[in-house]
């Protein structure tokens, strides 16, 4: 399994190319459509409604970034499809309409957040969802996720889908983890066992010596997320590609 090469020609936008000023709330089609016509890739994320359906949204509550309240797991796609986004009037789409804007113009990986709180084993529905999702897709697509778990169920689930997992230093004082957790991630012993070929990891970690070891082995190294045209160039001395947000980030040749 490897991860196609338009992955490594274009830097992908953080949760597409979002700038609420401009009306272009993250993760919305708004985002996704500006991306594509910037050619750039794009990273989404996923979460699961109360009817078992992938949306593409970030938070696990709505109150950030559309105009309601409350978790998006206890409302149904439908409902979550009629919530305005904050920054314009679109509603909260699912990962089904994304895929059929995207159409396969440009790359896309698709991030799959953690349902089960404990990067632990309790995972199925959000992974069984977004699967359902990828059928028929046949544009340039990946999952990933910071839960090894849910990697290693969407390599049973549609193994010839690309997948990664999504890296970190894991701090203490940044992850509400327990240490001996945090402890493991951080040394990301599942690569092999979940059939990655890529990692995205955090900028400010991508030094680490297992980043290193990882990419001399045939990893593609991503990273998130780069804010500046400086922070690109020096992740680029260890990332293949970029997660980047906020700027006009460079097109590779």
């Amino acid at each position: 399994m490897t991860l196609p090469p338009s992955f490594s020609r274009v830097p992908l936008a953080h949760r597409a190319l979002h700038d609420i000023a401009d009306g272009r709330p993250e993760n919305s089609r708004a985002a996704v459509r500006a991306a594509i016509a910037a050619g750039y890739g794009i990273e989404i994320d996923v979460q699961l409604s109360a009817d078992d359906v992938a949306i593409v949204f970030h938070d696990y509550a709505l109150d950030r970034l559309a105009k309601a309240t409350g978790p998006v797991r206890l409302r149904g796609a439908s409902e979550l499809a009629g919530i305005p986004l904050i920054g314009n009037d679109e509603g909260i789409p699912n990962l089904s309409e994304i895929l059929d804007l995207i159409a396969g113009q440009v790359p896309v990986v698709i991030e799959v957040k953690d349902q089960d709180g404990a990067m632990g084993k309790n995972v199925g529905p959000l992974e069984r969802a977004t699967a359902q999702a990828l059928v028929g897709y046949t544009g340039d697509v990946a999952v990933m996720s910071f839960n090894p778990h849910s990697v290693a169920l969407m390599r049973d689930l549609m193994p010839s889908v690309p997948r990664g997992l999504t890296t970190s230093g894991y701090l203490y004082d940044e992850w509400p983890l327990p240490k001996p957790i945090c402890d493991r991630l951080r040394d990301i012993p599942d690569y092999d066992d979940v059939g990655a070929c890529f990692i995205s990891h955090d900028i400010d970690d991508l030094d680490r010596q297992r980043v290193k070891a990882l990419k001399q082995d045939g990893a593609v190294i991503c990273c998130w997320t780069v804010r500046s045209a400086g922070e690109e160039a020096e992740a680029r001395k260890i990332a293949d590609t970029i997660t980047f947000e906020g700027y006009a980030a460079q097109h590779r040749p």
